[in-house]
């Protein structure tokens, strides 16, 4: 179980580093949210992805995942770890931030889908 959700964070990482945001929002359930540390929520699955192309527009184009835990109760996943992400802004500058994430997760069918993403 926990190679498949490294699969799945993985598959995040290299979509949103490609700036696949149109597949990115695939990963997340219609009810989905992502609750930003200090920010106001992005709801369902086309204000997430909007969400994630401002980031990008910012110059943070490189995510990466480190899975570190995967509890699982029948069909919905806690999965924590850290992640990083960089980039380069207008000036040239590169940026770099990083923390812990809480991904909350439900099955849907053969896969996975993304119910809550949250960090700090």
């Amino acid at each position: 179980m926990t190679t498949e959700i490294r699969a799945f964070a993985a598959k995040w990482d290299q979509l949103f580093s490609a700036g696949d945001v149109a597949n990115l929002e695939g990963l997340y359930a219609s009810e989905a949210s992502v609750v930003p540390a200090g920010g106001a929520p992005a709801k369902g699955p086309s204000e997430i992805g909007k969400f994630f192309a401002d980031i990008r527009s910012k110059g943070l184009t490189r995510h990466e995942i480190a899975v570190q835990s995967v509890i699982e109760r029948g069909d919905t996943a806690v999965v924590t770890g850290t992640w990083s992400l960089s980039g380069v802004d207008g000036s040239g500058a590169e940026q770099k931030f990083g923390g812990n994430w809480v991904n909350v997760l439900g099955r849907a069918g053969d896969s996975w889908k993304i119910l809550l993403h949250t960090w700090n």
